[in-house]
């Protein structure tokens, strides 16, 4: 089934612009799911690989990936970063079959992530790269993609992130440097002073680049309102023993801050959701910890914390060697992932929320391993062979193992990400690990219903409306999903927001806060859908 139906709809929503719309809504039924109670593994044509032998810091690093529809034929496509090998663009022809394309990038690429930078129409793919700034690959519309200029955009980057960070109706950019690989590569990289912390405002498809921070380690980049003020704040995620760094927006420009009192030791990624129904996000970050303490476990992981607890450390250190999960309290957060039990998971590397068994609450994955020669020369093959990690969300007080899923791959994971593939409306799930196939996860819990939507706003150039907000109201509860670009380790984000819903709960209405804070409720919804909805000043 397939509607199409238009409306001018009117928001009266507190501290919001209220505006008349045109909105139009393409609704289109999710195909049916297959269903076995768990999680289906299908290996994909991709395998990052370091030519490195024995594999060393920091080629262990591995690469991402990204998740989007590259040729707007409503299904989900894939890009995967590597190192020694060729990308690849997995096109998605439906039905979980996929075509293979390689892309000659002569760099080792690291982040990935897909997005509309010049507005026309088709998402472009943008990557980082071990020792480069970040590059463009302009979508050309014939499954081609050119190398195209970004003006002002010239400083090594790792990771990155993007956004309207001044709500001008375009794309900015946060990057930052790694340099502790950088100067292995270069042992005068820092003299030169391209290393740190760079917001690249866009003016028109240039960028005018402001220097936050001049050195970094970062492995992640995230944008977040953390004072809020209704404006994206900077979170930079540093690895080895230099601490995280924020920067909030004030009429003075971007300002250092510090909100929380803990912060992870050796961070590898960031997610953030409402994890318990309450409205307010929280913010999950991954560090380094045994997620198991018998006497294999930490004899293959004591020579790594004897040498982690050597590195000095003050009194006032906020940092600990533990995930972190902030939440929201009172004009602050505190750190609850101890409380939650999803403080200790491995060598965690992306980890993402979603709502995999559609119960309304969203669910923790978490991916796993390292492979380094000077840091398991004790090991068989130098590698610290871990379990991924699923948790169901139990209601926002615990998240609980749920090994039933069967997505405890031990592959090595590095970059992962979520989203519905077959197009029948639950999250499935991509790793991209190194030394052996990426691989997909298709869901087949079929645990309760769905309601996928996208969004298309034609009136700026940040026509997915990355940064947006939707709410949906349900007899069961009420579920927040924030639209992001990119999240976890190095790993774009699809433009499709998902929500999970308990079989017996009605959908009462769902309400959407665009980007520049003016709102849409649409009222007539039905499970297992998806919304395509696209908002034009009227």
């Amino acid at each position: 089934m397939i509607k199409l139906f238009f409306a001018s709809l009117i928001l009266a929503w507190v501290g919001l612009t209220t505006v008349a719309q045109d909105i139009s809504i393409v609704v289109t039924d999710h195909k049916p799911s297959t269903c076995s109670g768990t999680f289906v593994a299908h290996e994909l044509d991709h395998t990052t690989f370091t030519k490195s032998d024995p594999i060393r810091m920091f080629d262990s690093n591995g690469s991402g990936l990204a998740i989007n529809d590259l040729d707007n034929d409503g299904l989900l496509d894939i890009v995967l970063a590597n190192l020694d090998g060729e990308e690849t663009i997995l096109w998605n022809d439906g039905n979980l079959a996929f075509r293979t394309q390689r892309l000659d990038i002569p760099i080792r690429t690291r982040q990935v992530m897909i997005l509309d930078l010049d507005a026309d129409g088709l998402r472009d793919i943008l990557f980082t790269s071990q020792r480069g700034a970040p590059t463009w690959w302009r979508n050309q519309g014939d499954e081609s993609f050119e190398l195209t200029a970004m003006p002002g955009v010239s400083h090594i980057a790792y990771a990155m992130n993007w956004a309207d960070l001044d709500g001008d109706g375009d794309l900015d950019m946060v990057a930052a440097s790694y340099d502790a690989e950088m100067q292995r590569i270069d042992a005068g990289y820092l003299l030169r002073g391209g290393s740190g912390v760079y917001h690249y405002n866009n003016h028109d498809g240039s960028f005018e680049a402001k220097k936050l921070a001049n050195q970094s380690q970062a492995l992640a980049v995230h944008l977040q309102d953390f004072d809020f003020d209704n404006n994206l704040d900077i979170a930079i995620g540093n690895d080895f023993a230099e601490v995280d760094a924020f920067w909030f927006q004030s009429d003075k420009g971007w300002q250092s801050a510090m909100p929380f009192d803990v912060v992870t030791h050796s961070t590898m990624g960031f997610a953030s959701a409402d994890i318990d129904n309450n409205q307010s996000i929280e913010l999950y970050a991954t560090d380094m910890q045994p997620y198991n303490d018998d006497d294999n476990t930490m004899e293959a992981w004591q020579p790594i914390l004897d040498g982690l607890l050597a590195l000095p450390m003050t009194d006032d250190d906020p940092q600990i060697m533990t995930n972190v999960l902030q939440m929201p309290k009172g004009d602050g957060f505190q750190n609850v992932s101890e409380q939650l039990e999803i403080e200790s998971t491995g060598w965690s590397w992306s980890g993402k929320f979603g709502d995999l068994n559609s119960d309304g609450y969203v669910d923790l994955y978490v991916v796993n391993g390292m492979i380094a020669e000077d840091l398991f020369w004790h090991l068989p093959s130098n590698e610290l062979v871990e379990e991924n990690q699923a948790f169901m969300n139990q209601r926002g007080r615990v998240f609980l193992p749920v090994p039933d899923w069967n997505l405890n791959s031990t592959a090595s994971g590095r970059g992962m990400s979520m989203a519905d593939l077959d197009a029948d409306g639950d999250l499935d799930i991509v790793v991209n690990n190194l030394m052996s196939p990426a691989v997909l996860f298709e869901n087949q819990l079929c645990e309760g219903n769905n309601l996928t939507l996208s969004l298309r706003d034609t009136r700026n150039q940040n026509t997915d409306a990355i940064g947006a907000r939707v709410i949906l109201n349900t007899t069961a509860g009420t579920y927040l999903r924030e639209l992001s670009a990119s999240s976890g380790y190095l790993s774009g984000d699809p433009a499709q927001i998902h929500f999970g819903i308990p079989f017996d709960a009605e959908l009462l209405q769902l309400t959407i806060i665009w980007v520049n804070g003016q709102g849409t409720i649409i009222d007539d919804l039905e499970a297992n859908t998806h919304l395509v909805i696209q908002q034009t000043i009227s």
